[in-house]
């Protein structure tokens, strides 16, 4: 039985409290929520930070503070930080966590275009292979596994990356099944050694994950960046909550969650 790794995005550059009071935004409020999510099975950290009045921050003391809680209260787990984030300079994206999101291309959002010139994407993959910190390829369009591939025969990335597809963004990738499964066609033919995982968005968190499972997805990922509510009656409590909920679908599917080791093994991140 192939264990599964739960990721938890815990808060995004979108949600505010006014959406939903469990986003947490301070340092100390992403350290508490992702422990809290640790416990509940999470084996992997998502990261925006925010600055006080919630808007998107670039802050690498803020980066900081967080990773140096959760390495202190929660043992193995892998920390990821965002390079993306909607409002801030990219040229301040990156850091020195365990992993990093990298997307390969632009792509349209609801209100703006998520941009990512070729420039920009070689810098990053150059940065991170320097400090020794593993990608997560974001892919919001077909166009960008392709973008992934040349990373690999430039020799910017491995040829096992971890690859996320990112599903139910308006005016980008629709979730839609039929889709995914071009995707990971698409992705089988190209980078055949990769892992992968799928991401919806919304309310589409719950079928996307279901669509992953099926497909025997290495992780899947929840969190209230990406999804604020339980169903369309309640708010998410937490992000435990929704790791809970996640870990239920896992098991399901026939699958157990992924300890933290585990998970370090399946992504190729060392211990």
């Amino acid at each position: 039985m192939n264990p599964v790794v739960v990721a938890v995005a815990i808060t995004g550059s979108v949600p505010r409290k006014k959406d939903n009071p469990a986003v947490p935004i301070s340092p100390s409020e992403q350290i508490e929520s992702t422990q809290q999510a640790f416990e509940a099975g999470a084996t992997l950290a998502h990261i925006h930070v925010r600055n006080d009045d919630e808007t998107p921050s670039s802050d690498p003391e803020r980066f900081a503070l967080v990773q140096e809680g959760i390495r202190k209260h929660c043992p193995g787990m892998i920390v990821q930080f965002s390079t993306g984030g909607r409002g801030r300079d990219p040229s301040a994206r990156g850091s020195s966590p365990d992993m990093a999101s990298l997307s390969t291309g632009s792509v349209n959002f609801p209100t703006i275009v998520y941009e990512n010139s070729a420039a920009l994407v070689e810098t990053l993959a150059t940065s991170m292979k320097e400090g020794g910190i593993r990608p997560e390829i974001e892919i919001f369009d077909l166009s960008h596994l392709h973008g992934a591939r040349r990373l690999i025969e430039a020799g910017l990335i491995d040829p096992r990356p971890h690859v996320q597809f990112v599903m139910g963004v308006k005016n980008a990738m629709p979730a839609d099944e039929h889709v995914l499964d071009i995707l990971l066609g698409e992705l089988r033919r190209l980078i055949p050694r990769a892992t992968w995982t799928a991401a919806g968005i919304g309310r589409h968190q719950a079928e996307v994950m279901g669509w992953a499972l099926a497909r025997g997805a290495d992780a899947v990922r929840t969190g209230l960046e990406d999804n604020i509510r339980v169903d369309k009656t309640r708010l998410a409590a937490s992000n435990a909550e929704l790791v809970t909920i996640a870990g239920e679908a896992v098991a399901r599917h026939g699958r157990r969650v992924a300890t933290a080791a585990e998970a370090r093994s399946v992504l190729g991140i060392a211990r």
